[in-house]
């Protein structure tokens, strides 16, 4: 996984930064700062977990449809009579739901 890349921003050193955090403290106050920062990580967060969602769908959409199968199986997965789109949505979801019954880290 690649960090989040600042790379667009012309060479902004330590003081720009100090002055940028000055003027967003400035306007949105101190009792709000914790409350944007917490937005922003889960504004990145979801950035990541959909970026890495389709990369697995890519992935699974250039497998054949019996190396799909077989990962559908060891998921507990019916796969007779189902092709190969149906059984990639049907493991996105299972792990969809894997995830979902995970405690949050």
């Amino acid at each position: 996984m690649t960090p989040l890349s600042l790379s667009f921003l012309p060479s902004v050193g330590g003081y720009e930064w100090l002055i940028i955090l000055f003027i967003i403290l400035i306007l949105f106050g101190a009792k709000k700062l914790p409350e944007l920062a917490r937005g922003l990580g889960e504004a990145v967060r979801e950035f990541r977990r959909a970026s890495t969602m389709e990369l697995s769908k890519e992935e699974m959409s250039s497998m054949s449809r019996d190396e799909v199968a077989k990962i559908a199986e060891k998921l507990g997965i019916p796969t007779e009579g189902k092709s190969k789109e149906e059984l990639v949505g049907e493991i996105v979801k299972r792990i969809d739901e894997v995830k979902a019954q995970r405690p949050a880290k």
